[in-house]
């Protein structure tokens, strides 16, 4: 979509959809962990939605309003919210659980700012000045989303999907998997480089975008 908005608005109107998109994906891991039998996210104040509590400086401002501003390939992340797996009380299978509600809270995140955009369509005539933001925003926040989503179940650790593939595995592969942990940051970062990471991704998020367009008729 065409905006007029100047950079500073810009930058603005996409803070709101790209904290919530990271927030709430954060706190779906905690909030499905107490379910399961651990408080830890609770015990720490971490079952809020208060973005100020889950933003990482470099993660969650630098590399998105980098990456924004580069107009390049836009991802980011938050302080990773604690999950005690002894406390689950399968934690084999709850892990997995805790793991996939990240990206399942972005899906309905995506959901939810096609919504929006369809409701600023819908005024957009008798509130242009209130609607042109609003579709933007929706816009940015179905595209956040799910980038956050389908980057996160990419079986490369410390993401989501690793850990659910991890709790698939036997034990003595889990660990094997597990060690590999310390490097996942530099092989995302490599994959990003050399535009292998917007291949990966980018077909399934291109396909999730154009069915959630479909669907509101955006």
């Amino acid at each position: 979509m065409e905006t007029s908005l100047n950079p500073v608005q810009l930058l603005a109107v996409a803070a709101i959809p790209l904290l919530f998109a990271i927030t709430v994906h954060e706190v779906a891991h905690g909030w499905v962990a107490r379910r399961l039998g651990d408080p830890t996210a609770l015990m720490m104040g971490r079952l809020t939605l208060n973005p100020i509590k889950h933003i990482d400086p470099i993660g969650t401002v630098v590399v998105p309003v980098f990456l924004l501003m580069a107009g390049g390939f836009i991802f980011g992340w938050a302080k990773p919210v604690p999950v005690t797996w002894e406390n689950l009380r399968n934690p084999k299978r709850d892990m997995a659980l805790v793991s996939a509600a990240g990206p399942l809270s972005n899906l309905v995140m995506a959901v939810f700012w096609a919504l929006v955009a369809k409701f600023a369509l819908t005024v957009g005539l008798q509130a242009p000045w209130a609607a042109q933001p609003l579709i933007l925003m929706g816009e940015l926040g179905i595209i956040f989303n799910l980038i956050l989503m389908v980057l996160n179940l990419l079986p490369i650790p410390p993401l989501d999907g690793s850990r659910v593939v991890s709790s698939i595995l036997p034990p003595r592969w889990a660990y094997l998997y597990g060690r590999i942990e310390p490097y996942g940051v530099v092989v995302i970062i490599l994959l990003l480089a050399t535009g292998l990471l917007a291949g990966m991704i980018g077909p399934p998020i291109s396909y999730l975008e154009r069915t959630l367009y479909s669907l509101f008729g955006l």
